[in-house]
């Protein structure tokens, strides 16, 4: 089975399932999204060709946005591209690294395939994946996915870097009261880890969030 026949039945047979929950399909950007009052969540879907053979590899990711955050981070985050950075995601995650199983993804192989996947992920959202969606829409649940380890990798944001930004303002917005710590805890991380670039930028970060207000 093609990938290309494979993404349009991957969508058509999730078609149903998500405009019931309030989504609608974004084709050319590969997901299905919802608007929320502060942004948007959305299930994104990496659909791949194996080399060896005809398969296609699915791997999908749940996640959502929050406006407020990323009207902020965008700012200092400069490898976004303009266009692009009204869909960045605030969060997000892989179902697999979400259920701490590495490197799964669906293999299509036929129409089986195709359909046991799909009623796969059907099962996980609506056991997991729309409670977890729900969560994500609120700030202070952004601030404890990102905040509650500041120490430690964070596994809802694959760059870690962003997530020191976006953290830290999520920090800001939600007063959460280990903001400073927080500060000197994420300038360590991007100073050990980031570019001398993103260090710079982190700090003007911070010194625009000095006197920040939301209202």
């Amino acid at each position: 089975m093609s990938l290309k026949i494979t993404e349009a039945k991957i969508y058509d047979a999730l078609y149903s399932f998500f405009l019931k929950e309030g989504f609608e399909l974004l084709m050319e950007k590969k997901q299905f999204r919802k608007n929320t009052p502060t942004g948007f969540i959305n299930v994104i879907f990496s659909i791949s060709e194996y080399e060896k053979d005809s398969d296609v590899w699915v791997e999908v990711h749940i996640g959502g946005r929050n406006n407020q955050i990323e009207q902020i981070a965008q700012q200092f985050l400069n490898v976004n591209l303009m266009d692009y950075r009204s869909d960045a995601n605030t969060v997000v995650i892989s179902t697999g690294k979400y259920n701490d199983v590495k490197y799964f993804r669906y293999k299509i192989h036929d129409a089986d395939d195709l359909l046991a996947a799909c009623e796969s992920v059907i099962g996980f959202m609506t056991t997991t994946g729309l409670d977890f969606l729900k969560k994500v829409s609120q700030l202070d649940e952004i601030n404890r996915l990102l905040n509650r380890f500041p120490t430690q990798p964070s596994k809802y944001l694959y760059n870690q870097i962003h997530r020191c930004f976006k953290g830290l303002i999520a920090a800001k917005l939600t007063e959460n009261p280990r903001y400073l710590p927080l500060i000197e805890t994420y300038r360590k991380y991007i100073h050990q880890n980031g570019s001398e670039v993103e260090l710079q930028n982190y700090d003007r970060l911070v010194a625009y969030l000095q006197y920040y207000s939301a209202n």
